[in-house]
C-alpha cells in the first residue's frame, strides 16, 4: 500500500494541474457532505449522494483547473512576494476573478441541477450578490496571506483548505430550491 501512495505522490508532483483537479473535487465533496449534513441535518438515510457528487464533478473540471490557471496567470502579471504584489494579486483576484468565477459557479450548478436557462438565470440573480458579499467577508485577508507566504504550487491547496467551509456555503447556496 506504501509503495501505491509513492506512486500516486510522485504521478501527481509529475502533474501539477492533474493535482489540483483531484485537491478541488475532494475538498468539494467534503463541502458538500458537510453541508448536507451539519447543515441541512439530512441524516445518512436523507443524503443525496448525486449532490455529492456533482460538487465533486465541479471541483474535479472547473474549480481546480480554473483557479489553478488563474494563479499561474496572476503570478505572471505580478511577480514577486512582497506585501504590496499579495495586496496587488489579492485586489485583482477579489475584483476581477472572484465576481466572474462565482457567477460561472452558480450557473455551473444551476446546470447541471437541471434547471432551465430562465430558471438558473433567476437563481442567479437571487443568489449571486448574497454570495459575493460573503465571498467579500471571507477570502480577501485569506488570499493576502496566501499570496504573501505560500508559494505558487501551493496556493490551490491552501486555498481549498480554507474552502472546506466557504465549499459547505456554497454547496448549502446553490442547492437550496
Amino acid at each position: 500500500m506504501a509503495a501505491l501512495w509513492r506512486g500516486c505522490g510522485r504521478l501527481l508532483a509529475r502533474r501539477p494541474g492533474a493535482a489540483q483537479a483531484l485537491t478541488a473535487g475532494t475538498l468539494m465533496g467534503a463541502g458538500d457532505v458537510i453541508a448536507q449534513q451539519l447543515v441541512e441535518r439530512r441524516g445518512l438515510q436523507g443524503h443525496q449522494g448525486s449532490r455529492t457528487m456533482k460538487m465533486m464533478a465541479i471541483g474535479f473540471c472547473f474549480v481546480g483547473p480554473v483557479v489553478g490557471s488563474w494563479y499561474r496567470i496572476l503570478d505572471q502579471l505580478v511577480p514577486g512576494a512582497t506585501k504590496v504584489v499579495a495586496a496587488k494579486k489579492m485586489v485583482l483576484d477579489q475584483g476581477g476573478f472572484a465576481p466572474c468565477f462565482l457567477g460561472c459557479f452558480l450557473a455551473i450548478t444551476g446546470a447541471m441541477n437541471g434547471l432551465s436557462v430562465e430558471e438558473n438565470w433567476s437563481k442567479i440573480r437571487q443568489d449571486y450578490t448574497d454570495a459575493l458579499l460573503t465571498n467579500y467577508c471571507i477570502w480577501p485577508p485569506v488570499q493576502m496571506a496566501n499570496f504573501y507566504l505560500v508559494p505558487l504550487q501551493h496556493r490551490l491547496a491552501v486555498v481549498q483548505c480554507v474552502a472546506i467551509i466557504w465549499n459547505c456555503y456554497l454547496s448549502w447556496k446553490a442547492n437550496r430550491m
